[in-house]
């Protein structure tokens, strides 16, 4: 968000002035995961009008407390787009459709997008088209945070800051990286937490509980054999 009001160069609050009113910059965030969220709650607090989008129903809710409005196709395949882990499905074509119809007409109103969208094991979802980028005011601004994985927009150059038809699309690469002490901060108080799982504190020795949903979602052999079911064969 930081990134995106950069690039936008204007005001991102509502002001009124003697010298005239500066309008309410328009974002839309698609992907209400923890970056989203963030995203989100960012522009909020700068004084943006804030729309986003998710496949998965609970997001509606997420999005809404954090003030923007929800913005999605909600029929009986969205209600059904979320994995037991919490992440989203890839959803099927026809519903892809639906939701770029919308999204196209939504997006052409923005200043800025912000995308966040990514699946478990597989390449990003390209949610903003060419034509999407064309249909966008000059001066706007697209944060690809997917361009790692090929990005969510048509037009994003990872690892670089392109302009489309006077859009600026911003595919920097390793983001985390961009705010390297918190981030590593973050990232060791995860494996921090789950290395302690699998530590017995009173003997001070290793003691794996193979029964442990932590366990089970993360471990890939054991006894010789691929036990995991993404590897295994008895998963999706």
């Amino acid at each position: 968000m930081i990134d995106a009001a950069e690039a936008y160069g204007k005001a991102l609050p509502m002001m009124m002035t003697a010298a005239g009113t500066v309008p309410a910059a328009r974002i839309f965030v698609m992907g209400a995961g923890v970056a989203g969220l963030q995203a989100i709650a960012t522009a909020r607090r700068n004084g943006a009008v804030v729309t986003a989008t998710d496949v998965r129903p609970a997001a509606k809710e997420q999005v809404e407390s954090l003030g923007a409005k929800f913005i999605a196709v909600e029929d009986e395949e969205f209600k059904q787009a979320e994995t037991s882990g919490g992440y989203a499905k890839e959803m099927s074509k026809e519903y892809q459709a639906k939701q770029a119809e919308l999204v196209a007409s939504h997006i052409a109103k923005q200043d800025i997008v912000i995308t966040t969208a990514l699946i478990p094991g597989r390449p990003a979802p390209k949610l903003i088209s060419k034509a999407m980028v064309e249909s966008m005011k000059d001066g706007s601004v697209i944060v690809d945070l997917a361009a790692e994985r090929g990005g969510n927009c048509e037009v994003t150059k990872p690892g670089d800051a392109a302009t489309h038809k006077g859009v600026t699309i911003l595919g920097y690469l390793n983001v985390p990286g961009r705010v390297a002490a918190s981030a590593s901060n973050l990232y060791a108080r995860n494996l921090y937490a789950f290395v302690e799982t699998m530590i017995d504190k009173e003997n001070k020795s290793v003691a794996v509980n193979w029964d442990d949903e932590l366990i089970k979602a993360t471990v890939l052999t054991r006894d010789g054999a691929v036990v995991h079911p993404s590897f295994s064969g008895k998963g999706e």
